[in-house]
Protein backbone atom coordinates (compact mmCIF):
# COMPACT_ATOMS: atom_id res chain seq x y z
CA UNK A 1 0.00 0.00 0.00
CA UNK A 2 1.26 3.37 -0.93
CA UNK A 3 -0.34 6.31 0.60
CA UNK A 4 0.23 9.64 -0.78
CA UNK A 5 -0.61 12.98 1.51
CA UNK A 6 -3.33 13.91 -1.45
CA UNK A 7 -5.05 10.50 0.02
CA UNK A 8 -5.01 11.59 2.98
CA UNK A 9 -6.14 15.21 2.03
CA UNK A 10 -9.34 13.59 0.17
CA UNK A 11 -10.41 11.41 2.68
CA UNK A 12 -10.65 14.63 5.00
CA UNK A 13 -12.40 16.76 2.44
CA UNK A 14 -14.91 13.93 1.51
CA UNK A 15 -15.59 13.38 5.41
CA UNK A 16 -16.06 17.33 5.97
CA UNK A 17 -18.02 18.11 2.82
CA UNK A 18 -20.39 14.81 3.31
CA UNK A 19 -20.23 14.55 -0.17
CA UNK A 20 -18.07 14.04 -3.59
CA UNK A 21 -19.79 17.18 -5.25
CA UNK A 22 -18.48 19.23 -2.16
CA UNK A 23 -15.37 17.81 -2.10
CA UNK A 24 -14.29 17.85 -5.12
CA UNK A 25 -15.25 21.60 -5.03
CA UNK A 26 -12.95 22.14 -1.71
CA UNK A 27 -9.67 19.76 -3.88
CA UNK A 28 -10.29 22.44 -6.90
CA UNK A 29 -10.72 19.06 -9.03
CA UNK A 30 -13.81 17.49 -10.92
CA UNK A 31 -16.16 14.87 -9.21
CA UNK A 32 -14.87 12.65 -11.86
CA UNK A 33 -11.14 12.88 -10.70
CA UNK A 34 -12.15 12.65 -7.32
CA UNK A 35 -13.56 9.24 -8.01
CA UNK A 36 -10.87 7.78 -9.70
CA UNK A 37 -8.94 8.61 -6.85
CA UNK A 38 -11.47 7.30 -4.40
CA UNK A 39 -11.43 3.75 -6.31
CA UNK A 40 -7.62 3.98 -6.89
CA UNK A 41 -6.92 4.70 -3.05
CA UNK A 42 -9.87 1.79 -2.39
CA UNK A 43 -7.55 -1.13 -4.34
CA UNK A 44 -4.64 0.03 -2.85
CA UNK A 45 -6.05 -0.55 0.77
CA UNK A 46 -8.07 -3.77 -0.79
CA UNK A 47 -11.06 -2.33 1.36
CA UNK A 48 -14.26 0.12 0.78
CA UNK A 49 -13.72 3.26 2.32
CA UNK A 50 -16.78 4.20 2.43
CA UNK A 51 -20.54 3.07 2.74
CA UNK A 52 -22.23 4.07 -0.45
CA UNK A 53 -25.58 5.07 -1.08
CA UNK A 54 -25.68 6.86 2.05
CA UNK A 55 -26.82 11.10 2.70
CA UNK A 56 -24.24 11.96 3.92
CA UNK A 57 -21.49 10.06 2.37
CA UNK A 58 -20.56 8.12 5.76
CA UNK A 59 -16.89 6.21 6.00
CA UNK A 60 -16.63 2.51 6.84
CA UNK A 61 -14.46 1.45 9.61
CA UNK A 62 -11.75 1.22 7.31
CA UNK A 63 -12.34 4.77 6.09
CA UNK A 64 -12.34 6.22 9.65
CA UNK A 65 -9.02 4.39 9.97
CA UNK A 66 -7.97 6.46 7.58
CA UNK A 67 -9.28 9.44 8.58
CA UNK A 68 -8.11 9.27 12.09
CA UNK A 69 -4.36 9.20 10.37
CA UNK A 70 -5.39 12.42 8.06
CA UNK A 71 -6.13 14.09 11.27
CA UNK A 72 -3.03 13.42 12.87
CA UNK A 73 -0.93 13.67 10.10
CA UNK A 74 -2.02 16.52 8.47
CA UNK A 75 -1.52 19.27 10.89
CA UNK A 76 1.57 18.08 11.60
CA UNK A 77 2.54 18.70 7.70
CA UNK A 78 0.81 21.70 7.47
CA UNK A 79 3.16 22.71 10.88
CA UNK A 80 6.14 21.67 9.27
CA UNK A 81 5.42 23.95 5.93
CA UNK A 82 5.20 27.10 7.98
CA UNK A 83 8.49 26.35 9.51
CA UNK A 84 9.96 25.75 6.79
CA UNK A 85 8.59 28.80 5.32
CA UNK A 86 9.81 30.70 8.24
CA UNK A 87 13.44 29.20 7.93
CA UNK A 88 12.68 30.32 4.24
CA UNK A 89 12.06 34.17 5.08
CA UNK A 90 14.44 34.27 8.69
CA UNK A 91 11.55 34.77 10.58
CA UNK A 92 11.74 31.56 12.45
CA UNK A 93 15.07 29.02 13.62
CA UNK A 94 17.13 28.24 16.60
CA UNK A 95 19.32 30.39 18.51
CA UNK A 96 20.73 28.41 21.29
CA UNK A 97 23.76 29.82 23.03
CA UNK A 98 26.64 28.58 25.24
CA UNK A 99 29.29 31.14 27.09
CA UNK A 100 32.81 30.94 27.55
CA UNK A 101 32.59 34.09 29.69
CA UNK A 102 30.86 33.23 33.26
CA UNK A 103 29.54 37.00 34.16
CA UNK A 104 28.47 37.10 30.59
CA UNK A 105 24.75 36.42 32.27
CA UNK A 106 24.44 39.55 33.62
CA UNK A 107 24.01 41.51 30.40
CA UNK A 108 22.62 38.51 28.43
CA UNK A 109 19.54 37.75 29.79
CA UNK A 110 18.31 41.22 29.23
CA UNK A 111 19.31 41.04 25.71
CA UNK A 112 17.47 37.90 25.74
CA UNK A 113 14.15 39.36 26.70
CA UNK A 114 14.46 42.42 23.85
CA UNK A 115 15.16 39.60 21.37
CA UNK A 116 12.74 37.65 22.76
CA UNK A 117 10.16 39.88 21.87
CA UNK A 118 11.38 40.66 18.32
CA UNK A 119 12.07 37.41 17.31
CA UNK A 120 8.67 35.13 18.89
CA UNK A 121 9.17 32.42 16.35
CA UNK A 122 13.05 31.88 17.27
CA UNK A 123 13.61 28.78 19.46
CA UNK A 124 15.91 30.52 22.56
CA UNK A 125 17.77 28.84 24.98
CA UNK A 126 21.41 28.60 26.79
CA UNK A 127 23.49 26.09 26.97
CA UNK A 128 25.47 26.19 30.00
CA UNK A 129 26.85 22.51 30.22
CA UNK A 130 28.32 23.03 27.22
CA UNK A 131 30.28 26.08 27.63
CA UNK A 132 33.82 24.31 28.50
CA UNK A 133 33.58 22.85 25.20
CA UNK A 134 32.14 25.51 23.39
CA UNK A 135 33.93 26.13 19.71
CA UNK A 136 33.72 22.56 18.85
CA UNK A 137 30.18 22.18 19.80
CA UNK A 138 29.60 25.32 17.48
CA UNK A 139 30.99 23.37 15.09
CA UNK A 140 29.14 20.11 15.69
CA UNK A 141 25.92 22.17 15.11
CA UNK A 142 24.91 21.37 18.68
CA UNK A 143 25.19 25.10 19.66
CA UNK A 144 24.79 28.14 17.15
CA UNK A 145 26.32 31.33 18.87
CA UNK A 146 29.14 31.34 21.80
CA UNK A 147 29.61 34.88 23.97
CA UNK A 148 33.20 34.35 24.14
CA UNK A 149 36.39 36.61 25.15
CA UNK A 150 38.87 34.63 23.86
CA UNK A 151 38.65 34.61 19.76
CA UNK A 152 40.35 31.81 17.85
CA UNK A 153 41.37 30.93 14.26
CA UNK A 154 38.71 28.43 13.26
CA UNK A 155 37.70 27.79 9.98
CA UNK A 156 34.13 28.32 9.46
CA UNK A 157 33.92 30.34 12.00
CA UNK A 158 33.19 34.00 11.93
CA UNK A 159 33.57 36.44 15.73
CA UNK A 160 32.31 39.89 16.11
CA UNK A 161 32.97 42.02 17.84
CA UNK A 162 30.53 43.11 20.73
CA UNK A 163 32.07 45.33 22.97
CA UNK A 164 35.05 46.40 24.85
CA UNK A 165 35.03 46.34 28.66
CA UNK A 166 37.71 46.76 31.79
CA UNK A 167 38.32 44.28 34.39
CA UNK A 168 38.40 45.85 37.67
CA UNK A 169 39.63 45.29 41.28
CA UNK A 170 36.68 44.76 43.72
CA UNK A 171 37.70 45.03 47.46
CA UNK A 172 35.64 46.09 50.87
CA UNK A 173 35.80 50.09 51.56
CA UNK A 174 37.74 48.73 54.58
CA UNK A 175 40.28 46.99 52.93
CA UNK A 176 43.90 48.32 52.80
CA UNK A 177 44.15 48.16 48.90
CA UNK A 178 41.14 50.13 49.11
CA UNK A 179 43.42 53.35 49.77
CA UNK A 180 45.10 52.50 46.38
CA UNK A 181 43.99 54.11 43.40
CA UNK A 182 45.04 50.91 41.65
CA UNK A 183 46.42 47.51 41.99
CA UNK A 184 48.99 45.45 40.47
CA UNK A 185 50.11 41.75 40.51
CA UNK A 186 51.99 42.00 43.51
CA UNK A 187 49.19 42.88 45.69
CA UNK A 188 47.40 39.63 45.00
CA UNK A 189 50.12 37.53 46.53
CA UNK A 190 48.60 38.03 50.43
CA UNK A 191 45.00 37.90 49.10
CA UNK A 192 41.89 35.48 48.63
CA UNK A 193 41.10 35.84 45.63
CA UNK A 194 37.50 35.08 45.13
CA UNK A 195 36.85 33.71 41.29
CA UNK A 196 34.59 32.31 39.33
CA UNK A 197 34.41 28.51 38.78
CA UNK A 198 36.23 28.56 35.61
CA UNK A 199 39.40 27.59 33.99
CA UNK A 200 42.03 29.97 35.05
CA UNK A 201 43.10 30.83 31.38
CA UNK A 202 39.39 32.15 31.20
CA UNK A 203 39.69 34.51 34.39
CA UNK A 204 41.16 37.82 33.68
CA UNK A 205 42.60 38.77 36.30
CA UNK A 206 44.94 35.77 35.35
CA UNK A 207 44.94 35.79 31.91
CA UNK A 208 46.08 39.34 31.73
CA UNK A 209 47.72 40.14 34.85
CA UNK A 210 48.79 37.12 37.54
CA UNK A 211 49.99 35.08 34.84
CA UNK A 212 52.14 37.05 32.89
CA UNK A 213 53.95 38.34 35.89
CA UNK A 214 54.19 34.63 37.23
CA UNK A 215 52.30 35.71 40.48
CA UNK A 216 50.20 33.37 42.56
CA UNK A 217 47.26 34.68 45.29
CA UNK A 218 47.70 33.45 48.73
CA UNK A 219 44.03 31.22 47.78
CA UNK A 220 41.60 30.50 45.20
CA UNK A 221 37.95 30.57 46.20
CA UNK A 222 35.77 29.68 43.78
CA UNK A 223 32.04 30.80 44.02
CA UNK A 224 29.36 30.41 41.34
CA UNK A 225 26.90 33.28 41.63
CA UNK A 226 28.36 37.41 41.25
CA UNK A 227 26.22 38.47 44.11
CA UNK A 228 27.43 35.58 46.38
CA UNK A 229 31.09 37.47 45.07
CA UNK A 230 30.39 40.85 46.26
CA UNK A 231 28.73 39.86 49.53
CA UNK A 232 31.97 37.97 50.22
CA UNK A 233 34.17 41.00 49.40
CA UNK A 234 32.29 43.20 51.21
CA UNK A 235 32.07 41.23 54.20
CA UNK A 236 36.68 41.41 53.90
CA UNK A 237 36.81 37.26 53.00
CA UNK A 238 38.50 38.14 49.79
CA UNK A 239 39.08 40.20 46.69
CA UNK A 240 37.71 39.84 43.04
CA UNK A 241 38.08 40.96 39.88
CA UNK A 242 35.30 41.35 38.04
CA UNK A 243 34.17 42.71 34.50
CA UNK A 244 33.22 47.02 35.18
CA UNK A 245 29.44 46.13 34.15
CA UNK A 246 29.47 43.59 36.90
CA UNK A 247 29.87 46.11 39.64
CA UNK A 248 27.94 49.13 37.76
CA UNK A 249 25.08 48.71 40.52
CA UNK A 250 27.10 47.32 43.74
CA UNK A 251 29.77 50.19 43.35
CA UNK A 252 27.27 53.02 44.92
CA UNK A 253 27.15 50.74 48.10
CA UNK A 254 29.27 52.02 51.05
CA UNK A 255 30.49 48.48 51.55
CA UNK A 256 32.61 48.05 48.64
CA UNK A 257 36.22 49.79 46.57
CA UNK A 258 36.26 49.44 42.79
CA UNK A 259 39.87 50.21 41.61
CA UNK A 260 41.52 49.73 38.20
CA UNK A 261 44.14 46.78 38.25
CA UNK A 262 47.46 48.38 37.08
CA UNK A 263 47.35 52.40 36.34
CA UNK A 264 46.57 52.01 32.69
CA UNK A 265 43.57 49.37 33.58
CA UNK A 266 43.42 46.35 31.18
CA UNK A 267 40.89 46.18 28.22
CA UNK A 268 39.09 43.30 27.02
CA UNK A 269 37.20 42.30 24.21
CA UNK A 270 33.82 40.23 24.25
CA UNK A 271 32.52 38.32 20.79
CA UNK A 272 30.10 36.26 19.57
CA UNK A 273 31.10 33.12 17.38
CA UNK A 274 28.91 32.05 14.99
CA UNK A 275 28.82 29.63 12.17
CA UNK A 276 30.16 31.64 8.99
CA UNK A 277 27.14 30.71 6.94
CA UNK A 278 24.84 31.28 9.71
CA UNK A 279 26.13 35.46 10.88
CA UNK A 280 23.70 36.65 8.24
CA UNK A 281 20.67 34.74 9.33
CA UNK A 282 18.52 38.01 10.29
CA UNK A 283 17.84 37.14 13.49
CA UNK A 284 21.66 36.40 14.74
CA UNK A 285 22.56 39.51 12.86
CA UNK A 286 19.57 41.39 15.26
CA UNK A 287 20.99 39.54 17.95
CA UNK A 288 24.49 40.51 17.46
CA UNK A 289 23.09 44.55 17.16
CA UNK A 290 21.43 43.91 20.47
CA UNK A 291 24.14 42.63 22.29
CA UNK A 292 26.26 45.79 21.38
CA UNK A 293 23.70 48.02 22.45
CA UNK A 294 23.26 46.48 25.73
CA UNK A 295 26.76 47.58 27.00
CA UNK A 296 26.54 51.05 25.97
CA UNK A 297 23.70 51.58 28.43
CA UNK A 298 25.95 50.64 31.27
CA UNK A 299 27.82 53.34 33.26
CA UNK A 300 31.62 52.90 34.26
CA UNK A 301 32.34 51.60 37.46
CA UNK A 302 35.52 52.93 38.28
CA UNK A 303 36.14 56.57 39.94
CA UNK A 304 37.18 58.60 37.90
CA UNK A 305 40.83 59.63 38.74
Amino acid sequence: MHLELRHLRTIKAIHDAGGLARAAERLNITQSALSHQVKGLEEQVGLELFVRRTKPLRLSAAGLRLLRAAERVLPEITALQAEFQGLKSGRSGRLHITLECHACYDWLLPVLESFRKAWPEVDVDIRPGLSFDALPALEREEVDLVISSDPEDHEGLTFAPLFDYEPVFVCAATHPLADRPFVEAEDFRDQTLITYPVDRARLDVFAGLLGPARVEPLAVRPVELTAVILMLVASGRGVTVLPDWVVRDARGGADLAVRRVTEAGLTKRIYAATRTEDAARPYIAHFVRLARSEPVKLQRAIPAG
